[in-house]
């Protein structure tokens, strides 16, 4: 017998209208009114948050009646599905949970059949539904909330505001899918045009996360091996405990070229007159920064160059390169350099060179004293002015004179082997007379930012796919490109990708979406 067809009679929005009656009389009762402002805030928040469920619900469960009565009237395309087979039998009835930033909703729906074929839904294709259970936009909440804090944070924030609609560990692979499309983002961004006046920055650094011993390297995990086999209690002084893997950081931005003297940079000894400001120094602009645990360092510092080549293809602009002087990383940007053939002005950060000259001023004078202040004050001018060479030998000959012991010798020898092994990374006269940066503030700032204030957190300990796409996230965020990037990673996942059926069948299904439905 053929039911009878009482949609047409029935308010489909009927539960979600009872619902917000239901909460009209509540607020107009009595009990309410005694209610204090939290109390009603609580109240709303969770009565509120059903209701809007249950508009969703309402609204779904009429598009599912407006396609099974077109079904049943011998209407709607005939739908061919990823094979290229033709699917002739329609079955309604069909269901599927959807978990929103609402709570559970069930999304009902004509299937496409045919003989030895997989079913095809083209509801879902309208809809844009993603394979799995976990709407976009709860997919986005949680992305948001885990790059900020912990994935425990991140699980407690998304169930007060949605309720129990996601679990911790399908929280963590949200975040690793949603960080897949990042460097085809990335590919597709033209960076705004600069005048080739402005200095174009590159810097790099890097920074240790505390890894699982499987997500270690293998160097690192063998040594890790070694040390846990002495089952000792405390590690001795400056010893390494072999957990972390390093993250290579790098930033590219423009700035505005800030000429300045070396007494704006370092104070003259007793302090500044007061009769001239210290001129300030340049200040990034359209900072873009990339980081990863993954791929080697020369991949991330190759990403940094393509960066920087984007935003100037014709190398018009002075590139200026700010490291720390470890040695891995000036090798691979002369390699870099000479493949893509750029001139760069590669300098050294002069907080580094700063730390050296300081041990050196300690090594001769007692630490805190006026004395230690003005000698570390005048090598640290006399290498701004761009004479590292000659503070060398002063140094040194000064340590002959003194015949300091050899424990306070290091400090001073130390120094002058850094200055003479790096002279053709300390031009700071030159770097000063141009208004080019001379220190690594804003990759510093970045490892702090990226790395330090989430990857470090008290008793973290990650996995490398985790960690990899938290990295890549708050990059992304970082850059002020979170939202472009979840555009696109939506229709990345929404058209043409693995598991998706051809987009022939899109454009006779929804042939104004452009994207093609996943087969399920």
């Amino acid at each position: 017998m053929t039911p009878y067809d009482a949609h047409a009679t029935t308010d489909p929005f009927a539960c979600s209208l009872s619902a917000f009656e239901t909460l009209i009389r509540t607020l107009s009762g009595g009990d309410a009114s005694t209610w204090t402002h939290a109390e009603l805030e609580e109240h709303l928040e969770m009565a509120g948050r059903d209701l809007l469920r249950l508009l969703l619900q309402d609204h779904l469960d009429l598009r599912g009646q407006r396609e099974e009565r077109q079904v049943r009237a011998g209407a709607g395309p005939v739908v061919v599905g990823p094979d290229g087979q033709v699917r002739p039998w329609r079955e309604p009835g069909h269901q599927r949970w959807l978990a929103t930033v609402f709570g559970l909703v069930r999304v009902t729906r004509v299937a496409h059949r045919g003989p030895g074929a997989c079913n095809v839904h083209p509801a879902d294709a309208v809809l844009s539904l993603p394979a799995g259970r976990h709407s976009n936009g709860l997919r986005r909440l949680a992305v948001t909330e885990a790059v900020r804090g912990s994935f425990d944070q991140a699980h407690d924030a998304v169930t007060r505001r949605c309720g129990n609609v996601l679990g911790k560990r399908r929280l963590e692979e949200l975040v690793v899918a949603a960080a897949v499309d990042v460097d085809g983002f990335y590919r597709t961004v033209i960076p705004l045009p600069c005048s080739r006046e402005m200095p174009l920055v590159v810097q790099v650094d890097g920074k240790g996360v505390v890894m699982r011993p499987e997500a270690l390297r293998e160097a690192t995990r063998r040594a890790a091996a070694r040390a846990a086999g002495g089952h000792r209690g405390r590690l001795a002084p400056g010893e390494k405990p072999n957990r972390k893997r390093m993250a290579t950081v790098a930033c590219v931005f423009d700035t505005r070229p800030a000429p300045r003297r070396p007494h704006d940079v370092i104070p003259p000894p007793g302090g500044r007159s007061g009769e001239r400001l210290a001129r300030p120094g340049p200040r990034a602009e359209n900072k873009w920064c990339t980081a990863s645990l993954v791929r080697p360092p020369e991949q991330v510092i190759a990403d940094a160059f393509d960066q920087a080549e984007a935003r100037d293809p014709k190398h018009l602009r002075p590139w200026v390169v700010l490291v720390d002087g470890a040695r891995h990383q000036l090798d691979l940007i002369g390699a870099e350099t000479v493949r893509r053939g750029v001139t760069v002005h590669v300098l050294l950060d002069f907080v580094h060179v700063a730390e050296y000259v300081w041990a050196a001023a300690h090594a001769f004078h007692k630490p805190g004293t006026t004395k230690a202040q003005a000698w570390a004050a005048d090598h640290l001018t006399a290498i701004l002015a761009g004479h590292a060479a000659r503070a060398a030998r002063d140094m040194t000959a000064q340590a002959d004179r003194e015949q300091l012991p050899a424990a306070r010798r290091e400090a001073a020898d130390a120094c002058d082997r850094y200055l003479t092994r790096h002279l053709d990374q300390l031009r700071y006269d030159a770097a000063l007379a141009n208004g080019w940066p001379i220190a690594t503030g804003a990759v510093e700032g970045a490892c702090r930012h990226l790395i330090a204030d989430r990857l470090d957190i008290t008793g973290a300990r990650w996995g490398l796919h985790g960690a990899e796409a938290v990295l890549r996230l708050r990059a992304l965020v970082a850059n002020g490109d979170l939202d472009p990037y979840w555009r696109f990673h939506t229709r990345q996942e929404h058209g043409g990708a693995t598991g998706y059926c051809p987009a022939t069948v899109c454009a006779l299904l929804v042939p104004s979406a452009g994207c093609s439905p996943r087969c399920r």
